[in-house]
């Protein structure tokens, strides 16, 4: 393509953490432009949004509604090729449906939608319309879980026997919301998150982190979610037992309690030759075990790496790169695809992004955590299909 890709926003204005996140990411290769958007559904706090980022106040819309039938409108060398949703859950299946349905690409923040019922239903838009959507988990996106995923696919770990994976913060262990948080408000409301709290905000990462290094999937769980704040409405931690399809085994770990914790998102994965481990506050650096070596500690940006991990890396190693730049990676990717489905050409077959597939899979992950949970612990199997 011989021209930046144009993308609208919804949601991910003033305040908004996530927004800048995306826009930041989005930007980073320079191959594409935000050009639109309808950042609040206060259309003053949008408008002003909209200034912010020194956009045409034309294209600064009061709802996603108003959004979609105006950039529908567009001449060709104005329409937008994307659209950003970054709003709470219950936001994601209206405007995902509607742009898809209006011709346009989506990037959507994760989970994909509110509920499994309604992400079955989005998987069933994405395919008729043959619009690229892509779901943002963006820890997929990092160097080292490359070659982690590489190391796995290429049996140098042998058969895998045991995935452990962790994502513990600490920043609900207390009553926040009372103090005004709007990221802790909207979490810990099942109206706007979900069926599921901490899992369904930080849990659906660590399972698509292990399905995404390993492969594996899913036969069945057994999950203990737990509400520790007096008041909340949600989980704020959960632990769950996995049997992957094949044998191997799984514990999971999701907690927004851990006092002291920050984004402390990891994972172990056991195989009959060796093991890896990788931690996202040390995004840098892979472990990789032997029965008959000393551990070793491999680092981005080496040639010692293999191609994947090498084609995801974006500096000389020593040169930290981390959360943005996964991010950016998962966006570099989508464009692949974008770029080729608004010229009209096939879409390559190596693109690397989440698609709406993991998010059914990350829906159907969250609905048995809470059948299993509210049963008693009882073991039960996610449905996708």
């Amino acid at each position: 393509m011989q021209r930046k890709l144009r993308f609208g926003m919804i949601g991910g204005g003033r305040g908004a953490f996530i927004g800048g996140v995306h826009r930041i990411a989005a930007i980073m290769d320079g191959q594409a432009e935000l050009v639109a958007g309808a950042f609040s559904s206060d259309a003053a706090r949008s408008k002003a949004s909209g200034a912010d980022f020194y956009l045409d106040p034309s294209r600064v819309y009061g709802s996603y509604a108003e959004m979609a039938e105006a950039e529908g409108k567009m001449p060709a060398d104005k329409r937008l090729d994307f659209v950003v949703i970054v709003t709470p859950n219950h936001q994601h299946f209206g405007p995902a449906r509607l742009f898809l349905e209006a011709g346009f690409n989506v990037v959507c923040d994760k989970p994909a939608t509110f509920d499994l019922a309604q992400a079955r239903k989005l998987r069933t838009i994405v395919k008729r319309t043959g619009k690229v959507f892509v779901l943002t988990h963006n820890y997929t996106g990092n160097a080292m879980i490359k070659q982690a995923r590489e190391l796995v696919r290429n049996g140098s770990l042998g058969t895998i026997r045991k995935v452990v994976t962790e994502y513990p913060q600490g920043w609900l262990s207390n009553a926040v919301v009372l103090l005004g948080p709007k990221q802790a408000e909207w979490r810990t409301d099942p109206k706007r998150s979900g069926a599921a709290g901490c899992m369904g905000d930080i849990g659906t990462h660590a399972e698509n982190l292990a399905h995404y290094v390993t492969g594996l999937e899913i036969e069945e769980l057994c999950a203990d979610l737990s509400t520790f704040v007096k008041g909340r409405k949600l989980d704020d931690d959960g632990n769950v037992l996995v049997r992957y399809k094949g044998g191997a085994k799984g514990v999971l770990h999701a907690s927004q309690v851990c006092v002291g914790d920050e984004n402390n998102l990891n994972i172990r994965v056991y195989g009959t030759k060796g093991a890896i481990e990788w931690y996202q506050e040390s995004p840098n650096d892979l472990v990789v075990k032997f029965p008959d070596r000393p551990s070793q500690t491999w680092r981005r940006g080496n040639l010692y790496n293999g191609e994947q991990a090498k084609r995801f890396g974006r500096v000389p190693p020593g040169h930290p790169e981390g959360y943005l730049e996964a991010f950016a990676n998962i966006y570099k990717e989508a464009f692949r695809a974008i770029a080729a489905e608004v010229e009209g050409k096939r879409i390559p077959s190596d693109v690397d992004f989440p698609t709406i597939e993991d998010g059914v899979k990350g829906m159907a992950f969250i609905d048995a955590v809470v059948r299993s949970s509210r049963r008693g612990a009882r073991w039960v199997r996610p449905v996708a299909k």
